[in-house]
């Protein structure tokens, strides 16, 4: 399976598009898609609609495109999404949560940065990050975040805790910040990762 992901890389900005559903990535890999129909069909189907040097300009630029974004992903590859666990990352996780419970919203924030630093596909740090700046009010941010986290691997075990976590935004709009407090359910044996939960 580890080699299998390497061959993203033979198209443009599909590494980012497939790993990451990332938007930048959609956008290399329709430009790619747009510039070598355009060279193929000036090629093969019309060769009498430009000049020679404008195809051959045309697949130089094609092979560049190619050439270096294939290059560059190589240098920034995703790295995997299942990765084991750290004692410092599920640690961190427990002061998260422990300032969350305390209300300190900004201790919580501070410390969420610091988990999804060493840890950016923790899906339950996700949950908690979106579930946190719905508290503060920031109700925009709070529905981006659960967006992202319910197009990625990180949030496919949390598909339920997302609809009811965007159900609260559509139910207390900006006054997110008074609703009560829920439990986030323990995460399953199954994953491989030690169960952890936290306030809602």
């Amino acid at each position: 399976m580890h080699a299998l992901r390497f061959l993203t890389l033979v198209w443009p900005g599909l590494p980012w598009l497939w790993l990451r559903g990332s938007l930048s990535g959609l956008v290399l890999a329709l430009a790619f898609a747009v510039s070598l129909d355009i060279a193929i069909l000036t090629t093969f189907i019309w060769p009498a609609l430009l000049e020679l040097e404008l195809i051959l300009g045309l697949w130089t630029a094609v092979t560049a495109i190619w050439l270096v974004s294939t290059v560059s992903a190589t240098a920034a590859f995703p790295p995997p999404l299942v990765t084991p666990r750290r004692d410092e990352a599920d640690a961190l996780f427990a002061r998260v949560r422990d300032a969350y419970l305390a209300r300190d919203w900004l201790l919580a924030e501070s410390r969420l940065g610091e988990l999804l630093n060493l840890a950016p596909t923790d899906g339950e740090a996700q949950l908690l990050h979106a579930t946190l700046l719905r508290r503060t009010g920031r109700t925009a941010a709070a529905r981006k975040a659960l967006d992202k986290l319910s197009r990625s691997d990180s949030g496919r075990g949390w598909q339920a805790e997302i609809a009811a976590e965007l159900s609260r935004l559509d139910q207390t709009g900006t006054a997110g910040a008074d609703a009560g407090p829920g439990v986030l359910p323990l995460r399953d044996e199954s994953s491989g990762r030690p169960p952890r939960s936290a306030a809602a």
